[in-house]
């Protein structure tokens, strides 16, 4: 069954003014390098897993040599604006996107070189049966590289668990040693995993000092009006908050298929 879209044009205005053009989540072409880190897209065909937009897809090629991308998600309004994205950029012949619905994936098993994610396996609750797909859909000796937000191994604080409210979106949080885990499980080897808590403190605290400077606060009311501006300035501090505590940590995994 088609889950209800959770990113309006609103919802997609407001991640794009926090986080830049093409991006739903934070650090920008920089971050997606350090997911990237050691790994070599050149020439190979990738597919990205939660797409959003499409300007991860389109860095994907520019900046890392990748043959080819498909980026896969389950919201059409999103794969429309990532295609056109894509075409934009005068990258539609190396790029595609495919609307999926949960469940087996849409491709020949060995049809990929590699796999990439950024921070969207996160809302599917179903990680296990993600990853065995990816799995099959790799061929042998490919990779995937991923971040997503985990959580630490205590019990989610208060401020954590307002954040997920405030937020609007359905989360799924696991720690990075149990994502680990379902991914050695659905075959893959664990090559490396990385905390990025310390950066991501750092990030937040400037998040949070932005928006609630005066001209990130009338653009916001500008979009949202001002209850939801303020609801979504609380929503900011709840988060650095909680990855001040060490709930919310951001982490980067690298795994590999067997030969």
């Amino acid at each position: 069954m088609t889950q209800k879209p959770e990113y309006s044009d609103k919802v997609i205005a407001l991640l794009e003014l926090r986080w830049g053009e093409g991006f739903m989540s934070p650090g920008g072409a920089e971050e997606v390098a350090h997911i990237l880190d050691g790994v070599d897209l050149r020439g190979r065909r990738v597919l990205d897993v939660g797409c959003g937009v499409g300007g991860v897809d389109v860095l994907l090629v520019r900046e890392h040599g990748a043959g080819h991308v498909t980026g896969i998600d389950i919201e059409q309004p999103l794969i429309d604006r990532a295609a056109a994205r894509a075409d934009g950029a005068g990258l539609g012949d190396r790029i595609a996107f495919r609307r999926v619905e949960p469940g087996p994936l849409p491709f020949d098993t060995d049809s990929f070189d590699a796999a990439f994610s950024k921070d969207a396996i996160i809302q599917i609750p179903d990680k296990a049966a993600v990853f065995a797909e990816v799995f099959r859909v790799l061929r042998p000796g490919g990779v995937i590289a991923l971040s997503d937000w985990f959580r630490g191994a205590a019990p989610l604080s208060e401020e954590t668990e307002a954040w997920m409210r405030l937020a609007g979106l359905r989360f799924h949080l696991q720690t990075i040693e149990d994502a680990a885990r379902a991914i050695t499980d659905a075959g893959f080897t664990v090559l490396r995993t990385r905390d990025r808590n310390a950066w991501y403190r750092e990030h937040t605290r400037a998040e949070v000092a932005r928006t609630e400077g005066p001209q990130h606060r009338a653009q916001l009311i500008e979009i949202l009006g001002e209850e939801d501006a303020e609801r979504l300035i609380e929503s900011a501090c709840m988060r650095a908050i909680a990855t001040a505590q060490g709930h919310l940590r951001p982490g980067h995994i690298h795994a590999r298929k067997p030969d």
